[in-house]
């Protein structure tokens, strides 16, 4: 007997997805009250060592729970920065300052962020965002200038002990001035792991020989934001010195990794001398940081065409879908995948140089898709299908995930700025 239930889900699911109506708060409702309500299931808070986990004095949020799925405990470094973007409020301050302290301790206790707080994920980071976090703590609920002090002077060890280290067991800034991602174990595939694309095409298996264009755009981030929080605190010559620094970082980055031509960044082999020919939304992380001039912006608004489909943005262009890699990596991080957090990165970087209507369309494309699923599901995964929608996204090397941390976080960031605000 067939399931009118259901059979209404799945019509309301096209609907939402063809654009048929704009989408309004009564339509995101549930979505949202799940939202909020799922937080609890995914906060831990383990104050003590525990075998290989790292005990943390302040709650976090884990990526996901399910009983049929990963099982995780550990709170992990980029998810935090992402899963902040949906509890910057009021309701959720104490939780939100507590993730960004527990990522603080971590730094104190180890001299690096890990991957998680697992103690066999301390031989590499995740792409940086600490720099990042404390000014949106900073902006959302005015901790004041001796936090902000303490917070920052951290961040600037962060930023010289790991990501600009030269040597073991840091080992990143290899090349004019830039950094790549890095494992201490010196493995290409942990390498990648570090970076949060894992896996992907964009390094063809070999990411210790690139020097990555968005945790380049993320290093020029934090020399701004020293910038911006030596100028709060009244350090003028220190302001000078960093601003310094990312304009000599955004030089290099555009003579190695900008192509004028396809209107893209591309991360760069320092081995051979040469860019990644793979079309990525790393590419949008220059524009996200701030560091790009009026003209390279519009082209990097024109060659969205390279990864705008009817539910969002893919990861990567067409070209590299589930293209051979070596010993046939599944490639998660590519073509048709979308991801939540790199549509943040775009919308806000769009946002930032004034293309409001495109910021727009993209966060209503991945909204769209979300809903549209959660509707049918009842649940929000780790990645969504752009392309076809209503199909599964590709896997990688494990399953798709369901929960899910950043998805539920910007999901919730969208509906604030584009349906509550009506930007």
């Amino acid at each position: 007997m067939l399931d009118l239930t259901k059979a209404k889900k799945v019509v309301r699911a096209r609907l939402i997805m063809q654009g048929q109506f704009d989408l309004t708060a009564r339509d995101v409702a549930a979505a949202r009250e799940y939202i909020h309500d799922w937080w609890p299931q995914v906060t831990r808070y383990h104050p003590d060592d525990d075998a290989s986990l790292v005990g943390l004095p302040k709650p976090y949020i884990v990526p996901s729970y399910t009983e049929d799925g990963f099982d995780y405990d550990e709170l992990y470094y980029w998810d935090s920065y992402f899963i902040c973007q949906g509890l910057l409020d009021a309701e959720h301050e104490e939780l939100a300052r507590g993730i960004l302290q527990d990522l603080l301790e971590l730094l104190k206790r180890y001299k690096v962020i890990p991957n998680g707080s697992r103690t066999y994920l301390m031989g590499r980071s995740q792409p940086p965002f600490l720099s990042s976090l404390i000014l949106d703590i900073y902006d959302a609920y005015k901790p004041g200038k001796d936090w902000l002090k303490s917070a920052i002077a951290l961040a600037q060890q962060e930023y010289k002990t790991v990501w600009m280290g030269n040597k073991k067991p840091n080992d990143r800034q290899v090349y004019r001035g830039l950094s790549r991602y890095y494992d201490i174990n010196m493995l290409h595939d942990l390498a990648e792991a570090e970076s949060g694309w894992d896996m992907t095409p964009r390094f063809n298996r070999r990411a210790l020989n690139y020097l990555p264009v968005d945790l380049n755009a993320l290093l020029y981030k934090y020399e701004s934001d020293f910038a911006r929080a030596s100028r709060i605190l009244g350090d003028d010559v220190a302001a000078v010195k960093w601003y310094g620094q990312a304009r000599e970082r955004a030089r290099v980055m555009n003579e190695l990794m900008w192509d004028r031509v396809r209107g893209l960044y591309f991360d760069y082999d320092y081995v051979r001398k040469r860019r990644s020919h793979v079309n990525s939304l790393a590419a949008y992380f220059p524009l996200w940081a701030g560091m790009v001039d009026d003209h390279q912006a519009a082209l990097l608004v024109k060659s969205l065409h390279h990864f705008e489909h009817k539910g969002g943005l893919a990861t990567t262009d067409s070209l590299h879908f589930r293209g051979p890699m070596l010993d046939h990596m599944p490639t998660q991080w590519a073509y048709p995948n979308g991801w939540a957090n790199l549509h943040f990165i775009v919308v806000q970087g769009l946002e930032r140089y004034g293309y409001h209507a495109e910021a727009k369309r993209v966060a209503m494309k991945w909204l769209r898709n979300n809903l549209a699923w959660f509707n049918v599901h009842g649940e929000f995964i780790e990645k969504y299908n752009v392309v076809n929608p209503s199909k599964l996204p590709v896997q990688g090397v494990y399953p798709t995930q369901k929960g899910f941390g950043w998805t539920n976080a910007i999901f919730e960031r969208f509906c604030r700025d584009y349906i509550d605000n009506k930007k």
